[in-house]
């Protein structure tokens, strides 16, 4: 089985797996599961912050010009540095088999037979992951 995420939904799935009520194995391997997405939203943050740096304006030494008392970047391209943080996003985290594979399968059924209510941005979620994982089991 092999589960693709994109980056622009890490967070988000991240939230709406974290809320749901499990025991025991199902709560482990939801966990893991946590902890990966985890892992790599902050891989994204630091990338997305690396573009910030690369599209912003320098100061005399060489550092990036900041804006808002320290909170933003002063950038040079607006329109190049949103679209190189689109393609950041666009990417996936590609979780497979051979050691994720329990927690994997554990993940899609509690996914699959969950009998939670989802609505506004959390059932566009829980849609997204349901499909995610049934494409897993196409491929």
């Amino acid at each position: 089985m092999q589960v693709k995420i994109k980056h622009e939904q890490i967070g988000q799935a991240i939230d709406l797996l974290f809320h749901l009520s499990l025991k025991g194995k199902q709560s482990r391997h939801r966990t893991t599961f946590i902890k990966k997405l985890t892992e790599r939203l902050h891989e994204v943050e630091g990338q997305r912050n690396d573009l910030a740096k690369e599209h912003s304006f320098l100061d005399e030494e060489g550092n990036p010009k900041m804006l808002d008392n320290g909170k933003r970047y002063d950038i040079k391209d607006m329109e190049a540095f949103q679209k190189d943080v689109q393609e950041l996003y666009e990417e996936e985290l590609v979780l497979e088999g051979g050691d994720n594979q329990r927690m994997l399968t554990t993940v899609k059924e509690v996914l699959l037979n969950s009998d939670e209510s989802y609505s506004g941005k959390k059932a566009l979620t829980y849609d997204y992951l349901c499909e995610q994982f049934e494409e897993a089991d196409l491929s």
